[in-house]
C-alpha cells in the first residue's frame, strides 16, 4: 500500500495544475497561481514521502516530470497566454508606450511567447532527469520557481501598463535560464547547522521581509533574489 503513496501525491499534484490551467483561462489569475502553490507543495512532497517510505521508482520519476511539466510549465504559460489574449481583446487598458509592442508582436505572436515557455519547462525536466549532477542542487532554473515567478507578476501587477513588454523581454530570458548551465541551490539540508548552509539561511532569513513588504508580487522577488543568490554564490565559490 505505501508504495502507492508518493504516485497519489503526484497526482494530486498533476491534478492542481490542470486546475490551475482551467483558471488561467477563465481569467482568475489569483485561483491559478493558488493552484500552482498546492501543486508546488505536493511537488515537495512526494519525492518526500517516496525517500522516506524507500519506495522510490523509475515510474515515479517519469510521473513526477510528466505532473511537474502540466503544473509548472504549461499553467504559467496559460496565465501568461489569457493575460495577453485579455489585452488584445481590450478586456484590459495599455499605456500608449505598449501599443506598438503589442502590434508589432500580433496575438499569435503571444500565443508563441507564452507556450514556448511550456516547452522549455519540459525540457528542463528532461535534462533534469538525466544529469546526475543535481542532487543537492540545480543546474538551470527550477520550473516551479518560473512557474511562480510569472504567476506572482502577473497576479500583483495589477494594472500596470508595461508588464506586456516585461513579458516579451522576460519569457525569453527565464526559457533560457531554464535550460542553462547556471548551478542554483535547492533548500535541501544534510544537517541543520549554520556551516554549510549559509546561503540558504540567508534566503529564507531575507526572503520573509521580501513576502510581506510586497504581498504576492514578493513571490516574483524572492525568486528573482534566489536566481540573483544563486549566481554570486557561483561566481564566488564557482568549484562547489
Amino acid at each position: 500500500m505505501k508504495k502507492h503513496i508518493p504516485n497519489t501525491i503526484t497526482c494530486l499534484n498533476l491534478i492542481s495544475g490542470c486546475i490551475a490551467t482551467y483558471w488561467a483561462f477563465q481569467g482568475d489569475y489569483e485561483m491559478a497561481l493558488l493552484f500552482i502553490i498546492i501543486g508546488a507543495v505536493f511537488d515537495f512532497f512526494d519525492g518526500m514521502s517516496a525517500r522516506l517510505l524507500h519506495v522510490s521508482s523509475p515510474i515515479g520519476k517519469e510521473l513526477d516530470s510528466l505532473a511537474d511539466c502540466i503544473t509548472f510549465g504549461f499553467a504559467p504559460s496559460a496565465i501568461v497566454f489569457s493575460y495577453m489574449a485579455s489585452i488584445h481583446a481590450g478586456i484590459r487598458c495599455l499605456s500608449p508606450l505598449e501599443l506598438p509592442f503589442l502590434v508589432l508582436v500580433g496575438q499569435a505572436g503571444t500565443a508563441v511567447i507564452a507556450f514556448v515557455m511550456a516547452a522549455f519547462s519540459a525540457l528542463r525536466l528532461a535534462k533534469f532527469n538525466l544529469d546526475e549532477r543535481q542532487t543537492m542542487g540545480f543546474i538551470g532554473l527550477p520550473t516551479p520557481a518560473n512557474a511562480l515567478f510569472w504567476g506572482s507578476i502577473i497576479v500583483g501587477s495589477g494594472e500596470w501598463s508595461h508588464l506586456p513588454m516585461v513579458i516579451g523581454v522576460g519569457v525569453p530570458v527565464s526559457c533560457y535560464l531554464l535550460v542553462s548551465e547556471i548551478p542554483m541551490f535547492a533548500l535541501k539540508f544534510k544537517t541543520w547547522g549554520w556551516k554549510g548552509n549559509e546561503v540558504k539561511y540567508l534566503f529564507l532569513l531575507t526572503s520573509i521581509p521580501l513576502l510581506l513588504l510586497f504581498g504576492i508580487s514578493g513571490l516574483a522577488a524572492v525568486i528573482a533574489w534566489y536566481l540573483i543568490l544563486s549566481i554570486i554564490t557561483f561566481f564566488l565559490h564557482p568549484h562547489n
